[in-house]
């Protein structure tokens, strides 16, 4: 960045003042919460996170520093809840994806579908998408989930959502677009699995590993010197 794009330090204190009032009112608005989900709470939140991030950015262009800390943005998390309070239903709404590991697997298990039901006609089973559709016809989704491996599948992320509602849906009313009316706010709980979590987990297993390794190494170090040690004490007696 040339030095005329640059924020001035005029701005840049501006940013750090910003900050400070964005920090008052969010300790204000949590000391003051009317209940776990206060709109009042994460209005100031979402404050504070867009201030902490002009501010980290202006800090960066002019001085070519960093804040100490990261505040995660409001997408990273759900809204607040205001559906009923009293919910008299709920809707689960489920995503899992799979990569077609092993075709020919998959292709295989669908010839056994096929044989085992015995209807005549053109097989489905000689393509992709037809043993697929034999798949998920045969098998619940929990049992393909739990049997993936088995059918050529490999997993990959999944989420569960639970979503509140004050009656239950008419019958049909949203099989056309199931997915369409989702309102996070209604959100009860949801569950997320992805092989993102797995890789932190790893590099946190790996660097703890690194750890153990210079432990150890200096263990080794330390138990060398004291035999030399040893050894120089016992020529001194002889």
């Amino acid at each position: 960045m040339s030095d005329a794009a640059q924020p001035t330090a005029a701005e840049v204190r501006a940013a750090a003042e910003a900050v400070k009032t964005a920090l008052d009112r969010h300790l204000a608005a949590v000391e003051g919460r009317s209940g776990e989900d206060d709109p009042a709470v994460y209005e100031a939140f979402n404050q504070l996170a867009a201030a902490a991030e002009v501010y980290d950015e202006l800090l960066y262009d002019r001085y070519d520093e960093v804040t100490p800390f990261e505040i995660p943005g409001a997408e990273d998390a759900l809204p607040p809840y205001a559906g009923p309070e009293e919910p008299n239903a709920l809707s689960v709404l489920i995503r899992r994806d799979y990569a077609v590991a092993e075709p020919q697997r998959l292709l295989a298990q669908a010839q056994r579908i096929e044989a085992a039901e015995g209807e005549d006609g053109p097989a489905a089973s000689g393509t992709t998408h037809g043993a697929l559709g034999l798949l998920f016809g045969e098998f619940e989704p929990d049992e393909i989930a739990s049997r993936h491996k088995e059918f050529g599948l490999e997993e990959g992320d999944s989420t569960l959502w639970v979503m509140a509602a004050d009656e239950p849906a008419e019958p049909g009313e949203w099989l056309e677009a199931p997915f369409e009316q989702v309102d996070p706010q209604q959100v009860v709980c949801r569950f997320d699995v992805s092989a993102v979590f797995d890789d932190v987990e790893d590099d946190d297993d790996e660097d703890e590993e690194d750890d153990d390794g210079e432990d150890l190494e200096e263990g080794l170090d330390t138990d060398l010197d004291e035999d030399e040690d040893l050894e120089r004490l016992e020529a001194d007696r002889r």
